[in-house]
């Protein structure tokens, strides 16, 4: 245990690493010997930073963490996505079909954007998002940036995998429709063509004056997602050789949007919560849109889920970053989401090098704030705190109350107030109309300003 590491990859085959079991003290120890930065080997030295961004790295990223420190306390802000407009959702329709270009595409989408951002304005978001306009869903907008991906539908995946029976049940138990979800998948090497999401924090960037956050998938949910046996594996044997390039990718994109100026980086692992909360789920399972594989094994998922993020931001500084965490966003069916305490992916989610912890306590699914007791203070929380998939338009006084049992575990500087996930995570299947979303976030906002009154 803490020895150097000897696999250029992902020790994954050690007995020792057995950390999320039944016994709190393994999990409690899991918090120290997990994914340290002594643990990890550095084997992606070499990032780039674009020339044309030298001085903005050096100088735009230290104001871009300066802006942030303007906020008031409790800063209300976006999971990512919003809402689409049904000329968007048909936009998006026309370029699967091949009958709109990329460009045409986000020509339509700039002026959803705008839609987006005022609404987020009116509802008193303090650090905004550009909606996830341009991206099908939370992930599949990658197929467009790199190489060596393409945008399968569920059901065309179907036709390939050999356990079909197997996949349509879980499709079919999860209330997931096998056509309106798509899924990268990966078809030969990948490269990136473009960045992932400098193009839309730029325009974002020219119509707000206001802090910026921008998503991205997560190394492990792209690395176990977009892996199908079949199809990918004659470009890479296995999902870690791909997560290789992935944590490549990524790093270089964390890079350049560090360099553009800005100021908050999510990313998304929503898929580590079916290895804990779905554990009789062997080989593959259905999250936010992946029917991925998995070793079935959570201990050994959440060691790579941990591993990964520190590859990615191991040696990088200065921007604020968080990791969003939740238990499904497809489906206003509460009974179709899972549901658990956050504690057995306390370790792993602590083990991550991110600055804030993005998750949802709106509901009872998500258990109790109580288990951060054994970490106290030690990470922001981004407190979800209103439901995105409900038609209730919640009161003032429940997120307030939610906020004020956080403060038990955090200090007042540490929350950030934000629905539990996105509203329109998938184009297809967004779970309220943007009127609605505008209505939930503004409930936020006035409970924002009491507890300012009361804790400022």
């Amino acid at each position: 245990r803490g020895g150097k590491r000897t696999h250029e990859t992902f020790p994954f085959n050690h007995a020792s690493l057995r950390f999320s079991s039944v016994d709190p003290l393994v999990r409690q120890r899991y918090a120290k010997l997990a994914c340290s930065a002594r643990m990890i080997q550095p084997h992606h030295d070499a990032v780039r930073v674009p020339d044309r961004n030298l001085f903005a790295y050096l100088i735009l990223g230290k104001q871009a963490t300066m802006s942030l420190n303007n906020l008031p306390l409790f800063p209300v802000t976006v999971v990512g996505s919003w809402p689409r407009p049904s000329y968007l959702v048909d936009a998006f329709r026309k370029r699967k079909a091949g009958r709109l270009s990329f460009k045409d595409l986000n020509q339509m989408a700039d002026q959803a954007v705008l839609e987006a951002l005022r609404y987020q304005d009116e509802a008193g978001v303090d650090i905004v998002s550009d909606g996830e306009q341009r991206r099908d869903n939370f992930y599949s907008f990658v197929v467009e940036k790199l190489d060596g991906i393409e945008l399968m539908s569920l059901a065309e995946i179907m036709d390939v995998v050999s356990d079909k029976a197997s996949f349509d049940q879980i499709l079919r138990s999860m209330d997931a429709p096998a056509f309106a979800i798509h899924n990268p998948t990966v078809t030969g090497r990948i490269e990136r063509r473009t960045s992932l999401a400098l193009d839309e924090y730029e325009f974002l960037r020219q119509h707000t004056d206001k802090p910026i956050r921008v998503a991205l998938p997560g190394p492990y949910l792209l690395a176990r997602s977009m892996w199908v046996a079949g199809i990918t594996d004659k470009a890479y044997p296995s999902q870690e050789t791909l997560a290789d390039d992935i944590v490549r990718v990524l790093r270089e994109e964390v890079l350049e949007l560090k360099a553009a100026g800005v100021e908050f980086i999510q990313f998304d692992e929503p898929v580590i919560t079916d290895v804990v909360f779905r554990p009789e789920r062997k080989e593959r399972t259905f999250m936010c849109a992946s029917m991925a594989a998995t070793t079935g094994d959570a201990d050994e998922e959440l060691y790579k889920a941990a591993y990964l993020m520190n590859q990615v931001m191991r040696d990088i500084d200065g921007i604020k970053t968080g990791v969003h965490v939740c238990r499904g966003n497809w489906s206003r069916q509460e009974g179709a989401l899972l549901a658990g305490t956050y504690e057995p992916l306390l370790g792993c989610m602590m083990d991550m090098p991110v600055d804030q912890l993005v998750l949802e306590y709106a509901t009872p699914r998500a258990g109790e704030l109580a288990v951060f007791s054994k970490y106290p203070k030690q990470k922001e929380i981004g407190l979800g705190v209103i439901n995105p998939r409900s038609d209730e338009i919640e009161g003032p006084q429940s997120v307030i109350d939610r906020t004020e049992e956080a403060l038990k575990y955090f200090a007042p500087n540490q929350i950030y107030l934000n629905p539990d996930c996105g509203f329109g995570t998938f184009a297809e299947r967004p779970m309220n109309p943007a009127n609605i979303a505008a209505q939930k976030v503004a409930v936020i906002s006035q409970a924002a300003q009491e507890l300012r009154k009361r804790h400022g």
